[in-house]
């Protein structure tokens, strides 16, 4: 038997255990998961920043350092088990076997989004006041929060789409896993690659966003700013995902699918 599960599998798994299952979960089971994931992307985000921030003498090892930082936050939400939105997106993969009905997608979408936002602002505001985001480090978060609130849609939107491709792929590969060191590593090269190319992902930005919103003393970046970049990044992660992951796999995969 092989130690890993094959693409077709993996593409049997992600319908019924990404969708049909997920879609099962009653209401405050999801409403829980959700936040619990928006909290462990800002652990990996607020890692990452702190990281960045201390890693001055090369940048390119910075980047690279930021970007692998990040990754423990996937590594909590598929190992420890949470409700993310953009992994969720690959839920779309169900709807289009037949198994999951899009109303039901729908609807834990917009439930695990709300409570990802959640999580992700509780830890902003426990960074904030914790006053670990100081000095050097509240610079790069505020440095990171700007860039993010000044990109124009269009740069977003193609970011977000990329990101969530390689998003969703790192979920693919650790559901390809048996074992949990598998999972690790499936997930570490997508994530660190996403993060370190600079691409844009919604639910890390509800971090990114914010604890840059709170330290700043400026006061230049604002809600208003948040949400003009959440709005493309939000479409071209659900492009990512369910189309450029869950769609095309499942094109590739239909006939082993249907039963």
């Amino acid at each position: 038997m092989a130690n890993f599960n094959a693409p077709a599998n993996i593409a049997e798994l992600v319908i019924s255990k990404v969708g049909v299952s997920k879609c099962k979960l009653n209401f405050w089971s999801v409403v829980i998961l959700g936040i619990l994931a928006g909290a462990f992307i800002a652990f990996g985000a607020q890692l990452a920043t702190r990281m960045g921030a201390m890693i001055t003498f090369d940048k390119g090892i910075s980047t690279l350092v930021f970007g692998s930082a990040f990754s423990v936050g996937l590594m909590l939400v598929v190992i420890a088990g949470a409700e993310l939105f953009t992994g969720n997106n690959l839920m779309f993969m169900s709807v289009l076997a037949g198994k999951a009905k899009l109303g039901q997608m729908l609807n834990k979408w917009i439930i695990v989004f709300i409570a990802n936002f959640i999580g992700s602002i509780l830890l902003a505001w426990f960074m904030s006041a914790s006053g670990l985001v100081s000095g050097v480090v509240a610079d790069k978060a505020i440095a990171i929060a700007t860039a993010k609130v000044n990109l124009d849609f269009g740069p977003a939107f193609f970011r977000a789409i990329m990101c969530n491709w390689l998003v969703c792929l790192a979920v693919w590969l650790a559901i390809a896993s048996h074992d949990i060191t598998g999972k690790i590593f499936g997930i570490f090269f997508p994530i660190m690659a996403f993060v370190a190319s600079g691409f844009e992902h919604s639910i890390a930005n509800m971090y990114f966003i914010p604890i840059g919103m709170f330290v700043d003393p400026t006061g230049s970046i604002t809600w208003a700013g948040f949400f003009s970049n959440l709005l493309p990044v939000i479409l071209g992660n659900i492009v990512g995902g369910a189309g450029f992951v869950a769609t095309l796999y499942w094109i590739a995969f239909r006939k082993c699918t249907i039963k």
